[in-house]
């Protein structure tokens, strides 16, 4: 159902919002939600037959881009071509949200874990299924998965392939014998590197992190919303040293981090930006679901990132110089930051679940036929390159492009990436008809 239509500066808006089960698999005849879908397309080509092209977001629990009249770049590249479907995955943006409100109406731990495991891939391909054959008329439709939208990819070609006439993947070819423990053992390294890779561009912030996390281990700070800020906390926010300008936002946040010379109070700024950085208010599924992608068939996620960060001593929080984490969540999360306390019940369930719906089919995988572009970021912090080398040879009809010229969001900083990942799957003859 079109709620409404519009034209900003350079793109025409059709805004869907249509019912999906809450559960496709055990209930679909049971309760519903939202799930809400803008349609983006050249103005000038309004009504032109187009291809379809949808976008799989990254995450988990990330709503679509907004579109403007500047970007994403991506966006830019394909509305000369295609008709773009910006789909709030289920939980996030106009969807129905899943929020601190949300788990509050659950009375225990394992019926919230049981809604929030309604909230995984498999789900989200489903919602797109109907989404497509219900608004769409059923036409194949290309896809674009940007990171966690990799995974969900792997997922649509193992479960619903004949929706697909071509996918396109940056960022996010994920293992298809998952392992949140063996994920987060290539990737710590990983991090250990990237913040060796700061340091060194910006040598005089090692000792003033330094300084800052000695700081904040003596005194009771406080965000502006009242959460107390730990080392722990400062820490994890060098999950944005896998993006283009990481290092950079980093630098300039810890440049402001105190009021004054003497260094004896810090600054309200430092304070707001951390808060806004660490307090995941726009995003708790990222937090909430960040293990349980990797959930597949049976055995629990039981906090891997923890455990395996229990292993490495040169991440304590004394340690001299201070290491960062990146896309790493950890159970003392959803008892320090304010916005993820609703979740704790929930979420521990989630970590302690043993039996996980099936995301890949591997042999579906290896005999499909779908045309795959994908790029695999060398250097990428969050997801391993030697996996994704190791999934690309296990999915038919799959070509990749291996690079270090981008960090992991190269589809976001230039339209060259969308531009030639086209390209690729055009040279094999193009999109399934």
């Amino acid at each position: 159902m079109i709620v409404s239509q519009y034209t900003i500066p350079g793109i025409h808006i059709r805004d869907h919002l249509i019912d999906v089960p809450l559960d496709w698999f055990a209930n679909p005849g049971g309760p519903t939600i939202k799930l809400f879908a803008r349609e983006a397309v050249d103005p000038t080509k309004r009504d032109a037959e187009l291809p379809l092209l949808v976008f799989l977001q990254g995450g988990p629990g990330g709503k679509s881009p907004r579109p403007t009249s500047g970007g994403p770049s991506w966006l830019a590249e394909a509305l000369k071509s295609h008709r773009v479907i910006l789909p709030d995955q289920r939980g996030t943006g106009r969807s129905t949200r899943v929020d601190g409100a949300t788990m509050q109406r659950f009375v225990s731990g394992e019926e919230a874990g049981a809604y929030l495991s309604h909230f995984r891939a498999d789900s989200i391909v489903a919602d797109f299924e109907h989404l497509r054959k219900t608004v769409f008329g059923g036409a194949k439709w290309q896809s674009l998965g940007q990171s966690y939208g990799g995974f969900l990819t792997l997922t649509y070609l193992s479960q619903a392939s004949e929706g697909l006439s071509a996918c396109y993947v940056a960022g996010g070819l994920a293992s298809i014998t998952p392992s949140a423990e063996e994920v987060y053992r290539r990737t710590y390294p990983r991090v250990e590197a990237k913040t060796a890779r700061y340091y060194k561009r910006y040598p005089d912030d090692r000792d003033t992190i330094g300084e800052l996390a000695d700081f904040i281990t003596s005194n009771d700070v406080r965000l502006p919303d009242g959460d107390q800020l730990t080392v722990r906390r400062l820490q994890s926010i060098g999950i944005d040293f896998g993006m283009a300008p990481g290092f950079e936002n980093i630098h300039w946040l810890i440049d402001e981090a105190f009021a004054t010379p003497e260094r004896d109070r810090l600054s309200d700024q430092f304070l707001a930006d951390v808060m806004r950085m660490t307090s995941y208010d726009g995003n708790p599924l990222f937090a909430v679901m960040q293990e349980s992608i990797y959930g597949h068939g049976s055995g629990a996620t039981a906090w891997a990132a923890q455990r395996v960060r229990d292993t490495l001593p040169q991440f304590a929080e004394t340690t001299r110089p201070l290491l960062f984490t990146g896309e790493m969540m950890f159970p003392w999360m959803f008892e320090d930051i304010r916005s993820l306390r609703p979740f704790q019940a929930g979420t521990e369930a989630l970590a302690q679940r043993v039996d996980h719906s099936l995301l890949y089919d591997r042999e579906r995988l290896a005999a499909n036929t779908v045309p795959v572009s994908a790029i695999i970021y060398h250097d990428d912090m969050y997801v391993d390159a030697s996996l994704s080398l190791e999934t690309a040879g296990l999915i038919g009809n799959l070509e990749h492009w291996v690079t270090n010229e981008f960090e992991h969001d190269g589809i976001r900083q230039s339209g060259s990436v969308f531009k030639r990942l086209v390209k690729m799957t055009q040279d094999r003859g193009g999109p399934l008809s």
